[in-house]
Order: C-alpha cells, then sequence, then structure tokens
C-alpha cells in the first residue's frame, strides 16, 4: 500500500504506525485497517502487514 497522504503516514515499520489514517473502519467488529497496511484491534494490538502481532505503543 502506498499513502497518498501529505503528509505521508508513518511505514508500517515505524514506531509510530498506528497513527496512520484508517482506510477501511470494521468498528462494529473491534478492528480498522490503516493506510500503511496495519490492522488495528480495539483490544490494544495491531498486526503488521508482514503478520506479527504487538501492543500499541502508549504514549509518553
Amino acid at each position: 500500500m502506498t499513502c497518498t497522504h501529505s503528509p505521508a503516514c508513518p511505514d508500517a515499520t515505524a514506531p509510530d504506525c498506528c497513527s496512520a489514517h484508517t482506510v477501511s473502519d470494521h468498528s462494529e467488529q473491534g478492528w480498522c485497517q490503516l493506510c500503511n497496511g496495519v490492522i488495528l484491534f480495539d483490544d490494544g494490538a495491531y498486526l503488521a502487514p508482514d503478520g506479527h502481532v504487538e501492543r500499541v505503543p502508549i504514549a509518553s
């Protein structure tokens, strides 16, 4: 996926990858897809395009 936002959203490998824009909202199912390919879950985890799962970093 290529981000067309200006400024560009963070890449899926960036520490702030979960701040990318939502392109597909399925909040009724507990998830949404971001423009960088990340699947963000309502439980505080995300699935990266390479298949690994992590917790969403807490902003300090």
